[in-house]
């Protein structure tokens, strides 16, 4: 990766957004109050994916349908911001049909965490910046509020500063570098791919839910033979929600033990229990854009450059 990362538009009061399932199938109801907020609140219009209220299995549609309702709002000009309602599974099966020959004579926003790790990665490869951050489903989720300002601040192109207590096993140190990330299973998931990430100088960020502590083990050490470990700038370990132990015998390690075995040969910063992941409290962070890391005995900072206007 050595192209420069193109930032795409922020957002003002009045900018067309798409919201679009484009994995696994959701309740429309369970969108309405994030339909209704985007409009009302942040006084945007709102252009609905039909995959809103289509369901195929578990999917919220077939692999076509759930393709052109996506690629619709790729290729529309208008669209400044496309959200996805939620993750799930299913956006690696139809990633690398997009089409995004008109998405660059008109670069947007992509917001979405999960599933969506596969595509904000594969615009990471591509040079463009996105947001791993809240998705329309959870914008009203009871402890979100913070969150939801995050992700409102990243898209309208405010200052993001955030600073979290300190973990007992983080390192400290201070690093510089583009962040990357999100989702653990799938970032791992894309070694080998044409979306796998050069790691090398980046800040990376991990996070997973309802996983058994041997298959984080199992990521890790797949990261960490692969070279993605080695020589990062720094690391930002999220919420592992909801991991799962054999029942007999025990793993034996915590998630963030097993972290913290597979990097305790590295010199960069690390920090643990950042506000990322399967949570209410899912703090907006820019993939592709250049941040700052500073780990110290009692805390941690994480700030972007004021981004003004691009």
């Amino acid at each position: 990766m050595t192209q420069p990362i193109s930032i795409p538009p922020y957002l003002q009061p009045g900018d067309t957004v798409g919201v679009v399932a484009p994995a696994s199938r959701v309740r429309y109801e369970d969108c309405v109050p994030g339909l209704d907020l985007l409009r009302n609140d942040w006084q945007l219009h709102v252009l609905e994916g039909k995959t809103l209220q289509n369901e195929y299995n578990q999917f919220s549609g077939t692999d076509e349908e759930r393709l052109a309702d996506l690629q619709a709002l790729l290729d529309n000009p208008s669209v400044k911001a496309i959200i996805a309602a939620r993750g799930g599974y299913g956006c690696s099966r139809i990633m690398d049909r997009l089409d995004f020959t008109q998405f660059r004579q008109s670069p947007k926003w992509l917001v979405g965490f999960s599933d969506l790790t596969a595509l904000l990665s594969q615009l990471y490869t591509m040079g463009y910046a996105s947001i791993h951050g809240p998705m329309a489903k959870l914008f009203t989720i009871d402890g979100g509020e913070m969150a939801l300002e995050s992700l409102r601040k990243c898209l309208f192109g405010e200052s993001i500063n955030y600073q979290v207590a300190a973990h007992p096993f983080n390192r400290t140190g201070q690093a510089t570098g583009e962040v990357i990330g999100g989702n653990l299973c799938l970032f791992a998931h894309m070694n080998g791919s044409d979306t796998e990430i050069d790691t090398t100088g980046k800040i990376l960020f991990i996070e997973d839910i309802n996983e058994y502590l041997y298959t984080i083990d199992r990521l890790m050490v797949q990261l960490k033979r692969a070279g993605q470990l080695r020589y990062l700038a720094g690391l930002v370990v999220g919420q592992f929600t909801d991991c799962r132990d054999n029942p007999s015998p025990p793993f034996g390690k915590s998630a963030y033990e097993i972290i913290q075995e597979h990097t305790e040969a590295y010199n960069y910063p690390v920090c643990y229990n950042f506000p990322v992941g399967h949570v209410a409290d899912n703090r907006a962070l820019y993939v592709g854009m250049e941040a700052n890391l500073m780990v110290s005995q009692d805390t941690v900072h994480l700030s972007y450059p004021s981004p003004g206007i691009a």
